[in-house]
């Protein structure tokens, strides 16, 4: 079974620079998108063979996800449950036999820290949402999770420890989760990989010099742990400032 995610920056956009070529080439099961940036009547998206779900924000233009998936779910949920998280289209759950899937995308804490007390309160929101989906069945959850969580998971930690993305109060939230019962599926399969990045910024070329932050992420709950096959980051697909990321199970969940 394969999983993709992508925060693509803008759906829309991304369609106009190759998202459908990588969408059709990896044929993935469950396909899962942060930031689409729209609602769903903008864009005409011919995806036979898939059922789509989407969850966009109120404000038109900003945040939103999406789910592309082939097999129906049992049940779809958008949002946490909690009105004051659930205006911005940040989460998708779908329900299968086997396990939950969830896509996010964690509010980014902002320059100068603006949001950081609003993201601390998602975080407890967002983590106590997952241990009751965790209590009932697997979780598989994915996205842009703007937090790279040890220092080897960007280039410049040492510049970057006030900023958002790499705050102390932000990586021990990435911390608590895995406590939690979650596994970072990478690092299980790459602990010491180092210039593996999802995210760089559009200034001074950091692309090209891979100055970037690996900030999208794929957990799982941890008794899904030992049936992961790989943890893909698919650093050459351009289209969006973050690149896809995969998740490969050893079998069909």
């Amino acid at each position: 079974m394969k999983l993709i995610s992508w925060n693509v920056n803008g759906l829309r956009a991304c369609v106009g620079k190759g998202f459908l070529d990588f969408f059709h080439r990896e044929d993935a099961d469950i396909f899962c998108i942060q930031e689409t940036k729209m609602q769903p009547d903008q864009l005409e998206l011919d995806l036979p063979g898939y059922q789509k779900y989407f969850n966009s924000a109120e404000r038109k233009g900003y945040s939103g996800t999406a789910i592309f998936a082939k097999e129906p779910p049992l049940s779809v949920v958008n949002g946490i449950g909690i009105p004051e998280h659930d205006t911005e289209g940040r989460v998708i759950t779908l329900e299968y036999p086997g396990f939950y899937m969830v896509t996010v995308y964690t509010p980014n804490s902002q320059n100068e820290l603006a949001r950081l007390d609003y993201r601390m309160v998602w975080e407890e929101a967002f983590l106590a949402y997952l241990k009751g989906l965790d209590a009932k069945k697997p979780v598989i959850v994915c996205g842009d999770m703007n937090v790279a969580h040890r220092e080897i998971d960007l280039k410049n930690p040492k510049s970057n420890e006030h900023n958002a993305g790499f705050t102390i109060e932000e990586r021990t939230c990435m911390s608590r989760t895995l406590e939690s019962g979650f596994t970072d599926t990478f690092r299980l399969l790459y602990p010491d990989k180092k210039d593996a990045y999802t995210w760089w910024s559009y200034r001074m070329k950091a692309r090209s010099r891979n100055v970037g932050w690996r900030i999208d992420y794929f957990l799982v709950s941890d008794r899904l742990a030992e049936k992961v096959s790989d943890s893909v980051i698919y650093q050459d697909v351009l289209g969006s400032d973050h690149c896809p990321i995969g998740l490969i199970f050893t079998e069909n969940l």
